[in-house]
């Protein structure tokens, strides 16, 4: 099987934005970056050997930006709400970076290949140690700050990391399970103390030379390993390489995110999730914009709002969490100061989320699909008709079908799996394996495709429309019912603030629908059985009346993945005495 060749597909989209201008250079300024790779993105050139980010991407960014053909934007902005702030320029953290190589390898004695897992919250360092990751050719390995000693066990063992970095939160929860990894070696800490056995992560770059040769890394080198959040079984180790984290924006031009150099855009992702990396490292600095964040302890209407007030944010990116939160706030006092620009992916938006937006803000939000496998792979780009409940088209590089249980491409509003094309050449952006599961690996293929596990639907203009996982389906009396169109009814009455729709275990029907909801702050009832019924009623009014939930259930909280994600799978298993 071919990998990594770029060939010919009529348009999957057709949409021309405007060429905006800056500093007297055309949107593609990235000349310095792009115009080497114009061949490349014409197919006459076969994608290259050998590339890092760093060198290739960063470092060429640094050299604009040194010839003062980039605007005065920073490469990074950090600040942590309480008043302390951190930019850099590209040179900066050309700078720092290099030091920080320099620490991991003469220090630490990481080589190209050794693997670090690295769980911070959003704190400078982690960028820090993720280019420098880069330049020594060290595979990271990202997690989210919520983890468990448990958690963090596994991750070293499966991953047989030779080095962590930490902060003070997790460091006891790693001194607790060290002594069971056997491959583990060094242990580093972002403090402002220290802590006996552990290196401090500051005072160890801080010391080293910024003289640094990055590594020369082949375009299917790994990169970064990520531990998918998956609802069932244990994480997979999901492999992307330097091509398809790093080349890939190259290829795709404006890509989602349609960014310059004069932009700033912020996601609120979670430094465990691949959408830290892509919002928040790869795709806007092979636009040369700057990376704006928040430390974020927690997630707040308030320090969101008050933020895009305050800082001149061009782009926000959040999971639909977050904007079902913020439409729940009185705008009246909040005036944004740039903001154009929004998306949100992780699961779907509910259209009743998005109608309270562009009321609120007179935005529109633009919907990503993807997965810690692919990438983004579909997306409502700007300037594009929106169309509620979809995802957008397929992405540059993707060949994007709905196929059936023998690989056969399904018509146009016919629902079956959410594909990717992989065969008979292989897409670059997608991931390289799950590390050390053969059989996993395996299972994620049917006939040409990459397989999703997720349910979908696309029109005759190639519009995708999520329905559901593949193991969140509902089958009542022969009918399949997708939870995402029930919860949207739901969630348009005043009383729901969030809801989550399973099967239930039913002796006539088999199973049918049951919603789990968690009322509004605002919304009060005593007769939950009255509210019950005018729930049933009115998405029976909303939607087909057969997908009306049977059985409703109030609770306090939805279970949630670390990354935001309701965790149906939970629900179900309840529901079915499975747990």
């Amino acid at each position: 099987m071919k990998l990594f060749k770029l060939r010919t597909l009529k348009p999957l989209w057709t949409l021309k934005p405007p060429n905006r201008t800056f500093h007297g250079h055309p949107r593609l300024l990235a000349s310095d970056v792009y115009s080497q790779y114009e061949l490349v993105r014409q197919g006459k050139q076969e994608i290259p050997k050998y590339f890092n980010f760093a060198s290739d991407v960063l470092d060429k960014w640094s050299e604009i930006e040194k010839a003062g053909k980039r605007p005065p934007n920073p490469a990074f902005w950090w600040i942590n709400g309480e008043g302390e702030e951190v930019k850099w320029s590209f040179e900066e953290l050309g700078f720092l970076s290099q030091k920080t190589a320099n620490a991991l390898t003469k220090v630490c004695g990481l080589q190209k290949g050794d693997r670090i897992v690295v769980i911070l919250p959003r704190v400078p360092e982690w960028w820090l140690v993720y280019v420098a990751c880069m330049r020594a050719g060290v595979v990271l390995l990202p997690g989210i700050s919520q983890l468990s000693a448990k958690d963090i066990l596994y991750r070293l063992q499966a991953s047989k990391a030779t080095c962590i970095l930490t902060d003070d939160t997790l460091a006891p929860a790693v001194d607790s399970v060290a002594p069971e990894c056997q491959f583990l070696k060094t242990k580093l800490i972002v403090s402002e103390g220290s802590r006996e056995g552990w290196l401090n992560f500051t005072d160890l770059y801080k010391n080293q030379s910024a003289d640094h040769s990055c590594v020369k890394t082949r375009i299917q080198d790994s990169m970064s390993i990520f531990f998918t959040s998956g609802t069932t079984g244990s994480p997979k180790m999901t492999e992307h390489s330097q091509g398809s984290l790093g080349f890939r924006p190259l290829l795709s031009e404006r890509y989602w995110l349609d960014l310059t150099p004069s932009d700033i855009i912020w996601s609120t992702s979670d430094t465990g999730w691949i959408v830290a990396s892509l919002a928040s490292v790869f795709d806007p600095w092979v636009f040369g914009s700057c990376i704006f964040i928040h430390k974020l302890p927690q997630i707040e209407s308030a320090a969101i709002l008050n933020t895009l007030c305050r800082f001149p944010i061009d782009t926000l990116v959040g999971a639909p969490t977050l904007f079902r939160m913020l439409v729940q706030s009185d705008f009246s006092s909040y005036k944004f100061m740039n903001l154009k620009h929004c998306l949100s992916g992780g699961e779907p938006l509910n259209p009743e989320v998005m109608e309270q937006w562009k009321r609120k803000t007179g935005l529109d939000i633009y919907e990503i699909y993807g997965q810690t496998e692919t990438g983004i792979i579909c997306s409502v780009f700007k300037g594009m008709k929106i169309k509620p409940g979809s995802m957008g088209k397929a992405a540059p590089l993707y060949d994007v079908q709905i196929i059936d249980k023998n690989a056969n491409i399904l018509p146009a509003g016919q629902q079956g799996e959410i594909a990717v094309r992989s065969k008979p050449i292989r897409p670059l952006g997608l991931f390289s394996e799950y590390v050390d599961n053969p059989k996993k690996t395996a299972e994620s293929k049917r006939g040409d495709f990459y397989v999703t596990g997720d349910r979908g639907t696309m029109d005759e203009e190639g519009y995708v429309k999520f329905i559901g996982r593949d193991d969140d389906i509902i089958i009542s009396s022969g009918y399949r019912i997708g939870p995402f169109e029930v919860e949207s009814a739901l969630i348009e009455h005043p009383a729901v603030a969030e809801t989550a729709v399973v099967s239930s275990p039913d002796p006539l029907r088999g199973e049918v629908v049951k919603a789990f909801v968690v009322l509004s702050p605002t919304f009060s009832s005593s007769d939950l059985r009255s509210l019950t019924r005018d729930l049933q009623e009115h998405v029976k009014k909303t939607t087909a009346p057969y997908k009306y939930p049977r059985k409703v259930e109030f609770v306090q909280e939805l279970p949630k993945t670390v990354t935001g994600k309701i965790k149906r799978n939970e629900l179900r298993n309840k529901e079915w005495g499975r747990m």
